[in-house]
């Protein structure tokens, strides 16, 4: 470590390195408004001090090209434990592209990688870097795709009650006229003790969510997710406030930057606000989770459990994180020490500095595209 001017101690990043992997899904998937039939992930990896950090998320090959050709070589050479000045660096970067997007989540990726650099460095795990306030939290199931046969949706949510979970979520707004009949059968299948969220993506207009939410209650569903789309700020608090009682309106997965929490916030256009350090970075999830505290609003990490759970662990106004079935398929095939599922609840791995994340690198070479 070097002194800098003020006595403390810098370690100057090294080398940051980042690739895109292409992974192909079993079928096709669909939700409300998007079909994919792959995901890529992209894996960030700065050094400093001899010590690696892992940074990850879900994006696009351009994600890595933009880290590699404009953000890594601005970072070289700077203070590891700066993580504030790195973020604020990288964010002047991409004024001319657009904050939003794909810089947003290229940014994020590196961000991870530094917190996780960083955390390293120290010797101790990010949550307890961050400051835990619990040490476990819990999951949701995620998945049940509008692309799904009644018979498949019906056995994957036997699927989740058999894993213990004690909250899943489904996808509808792709055929509304379909939805109360799919929601029927996870119902059926999960038991009146397991709580049933569903997610829209933004596939329903105002009237046409309002009318969902009435049939929805029928099957005592808690969480509405984007009934309509999460641009539609004046409509998200249109459905919030006549939603039936007991139902919460979430949204705010796409976010990026805190001015998309805030917008969500203040209008009191939402239950519970989503956040996913993917698209906002840890830097950014730490400011919505700021921003839950002082707007008194829960707060939920969207997608990417394995990253989430050790940051749903510090923050307060964490109440659970998205076993998304993808992404969750992806960790833990292609990550070492992801967090432990017990009993419907997450646990960070064995206290190993850092996130605990081991990418196995020769696993995913032949998805690697970029």
């Amino acid at each position: 470590m070097t002194p800098d001017a003020a006595g403390s101690s810098a370690v100057p990043i090294r080398s940051i390195d980042a690739r895109a992997y292409r992974i192909p899904l079993p079928s096709p998937e669909s939700d409300g408004t998007l079909t994919w039939d792959h995901t890529t992930l992209v894996v960030v990896h700065a050094s400093a001090g001899g010590v690696t950090g892992c940074g990850y998320g879900y994006s696009n090959p351009a994600a890595a090209r933009l880290i590699a050709q404009t953000l890594a070589p601005l970072l070289i050479d700077a203070d590891t434990m700066a993580t504030n000045a790195c973020w604020l660096t990288m964010l002047r970067a991409v004024r001319n592209l657009g904050v939003s997007g794909l810089c947003a989540q290229a940014i994020s990726a590196v961000d991870i990688a530094l917190w996780d650099l960083k955390a390293r460095l120290l010797d101790v795990s990010l949550m307890r870097l961050l400051g835990a306030a619990r040490t476990s939290v819990p999951g949701y199931a995620s998945g049940g795709f509008t692309s799904l046969s009644m018979d498949a949706l019906r056995d994957t949510a036997h699927a989740w009650r058999d894993q213990g979970y004690a909250r899943v979520k489904i996808k509808v707004g792709r055929h509304a006229d379909d939805d109360p009949a799919r929601v029927a059968t996870v119902r059926e299948a999960i038991g009146a003790d397991t709580a049933l969220f569903v997610d829209a993506n933004g596939g329903y207009t105002v009237a046409q969510a309002l009318r969902m939410a009435q049939a929805f209650a029928r099957f005592d569903v808690t969480w509405f997710e984007e009934p309509v789309s999460s641009d539609d700020v004046a409509g998200l608090r249109e459905v919030r406030e006549h939603t039936p009682p007991g139902m919460s309106v979430a949204a705010g997965e796409y976010g990026f930057t805190g001015d998309d929490f805030r917008r969500l916030l203040e209008p009191r256009s939402v239950d519970v606000l989503q956040a996913d350090a993917t698209r906002c970075g840890i830097t950014g999830w730490l400011r919505a989770a700021c921003l839950c505290e002082t707007f008194h609003v829960p707060l939920s990490s969207h997608c990417a459990p394995a990253l989430h759970t050790s940051l749903a662990c510090a923050a307060i106004p964490a109440i659970h994180v998205e076993v998304f079935e993808d992404h969750a398929h992806i960790e833990q095939r292609y990550f070492d020490g992801v967090p432990a599922l017990r009993d419907g609840r997450l646990y960070p791995y064995g206290g190993q500095p850092g996130l605990g994340l081991v990418f196995k690198e020769e696993d995913a070479r032949c998805h690697w595209v970029s």
